[in-house]
């Protein structure tokens, strides 16, 4: 059981959740003392881990960051099948061992649509949500999923489409024992298809090796996080982002090859009451390595309206 400690200085602390159908979630409290909790929905592939200077600015704004690995990720209990309308039983279930009945939640690219989850499922419950290049659906009217999109994850979500779980499986494992043995080097090689100009910048800088260390961390077991996740997004997502009816902040950048620019137009003319900031001169990494703040600013300002 996760120890129900709203008051947490004393740095991260990682520990196992156990659900009540039997599954158990890797949950990871960042520490701080801020009285507003975010719930962080973690990349693809990812786990649990933040960068320290990401937790030192969110309790600059008071907010205090406890970030969970998806089923399949780290040690969390694989859950074949998974929709991303799924991740808001899963988020609720933290929030409950931390006796928080009200939180706000932030989800980066592959976190992106399950922090979109929350919003629209847990109304009652998420004071506000935020995004930055967040994947949109597959397959909806006025959408083309691939527009814009790096060749890297073309070819990706190719193999998931034309060949579903055992093809996408048999792709993703050997780069997963790949990425496992990698250096930094190594990772910026390997995600050359995926980035844009201004991404590899920020790949070779402090943040590359962090995104090394999510990856080994949520695939120490595998790629079965990373394969569920795809599978999941091109699979209907389980709700409408246009029932949404809380706050959501949105990022997207022009630059992003990885998660492309019409994702996040197409969320922007979905989401009611969205604030929508799209951006010429990001990318996909540039979002997180340089607009946190400002979306920890944000989130501040809905939970004290709320």
């Amino acid at each position: 059981m996760y120890p129900r400690r709203w008051d947490r200085q004393d740095g991260p602390v990682t520990t196992e959740l156990e659900l009540a159908d039997g599954r158990r979630l890797t949950v990871r409290d960042h520490g701080g003392a801020g009285d507003a909790l975010v719930i962080v929905h973690q990349t693809t592939p990812g786990g649990t881990l933040l960068h320290e200077d990401t937790v030192r600015q969110a309790g600059e704004h008071g907010l205090r960051l406890v970030s969970y690995a998806r089923p399949g990720y780290a040690d969390s209990t694989r859950a074949p099948g998974r929709t991303v309308g799924d991740a808001a039983a899963d988020t609720a279930a933290v929030a409950d061992f931390l006796a928080a009945p009200k939180f706000l939640t932030w989800g980066t690219s592959g976190g992106g649509p399950h922090a979109l989850a929350c919003a629209a499922r847990l109304p009652d419950r998420v004071v506000a949500a935020a995004t930055l290049a967040s994947v949109g659906p597959y397959g909806v009217a006025g959408f083309d999923f691939f527009d814009g999109m790096g060749e890297g994850n073309i070819e990706e979500f190719g193999t998931v489409l034309s060949g579903g779980r055992p093809a996408i499986e048999a792709a993703l494992e050997p780069q997963v024992s790949t990425l496992l043995a990698a250096k930094l080097e190594d990772l910026v090689d390997s995600m050359a298809p995926h980035l844009s100009e201004v991404d590899a910048v920020e790949m070779r800088g402090p943040f590359g090796g962090l995104f090394l260390a999510q990856i080994k961390e949520g695939c120490a077991h595998g790629a079965g996080g990373w394969v569920d996740d795809d599978l999941a997004f091109v699979a209907p997502w389980g709700f409408d982002v246009a029932d949404i009816r809380v706050p959501v902040l949105l990022l997207q950048g022009r630059q992003d090859e990885m998660v492309p620019f019409a994702h996040g137009q197409w969320l922007a003319g979905q989401i009611p009451g969205v604030d929508a900031r799209l951006s010429e001169e990001d990318g996909h990494l540039t979002l997180t390595t340089r607009r946190l703040s400002e979306v920890f600013g944000w989130l501040r300002e809905r939970w004290d309206a709320r």
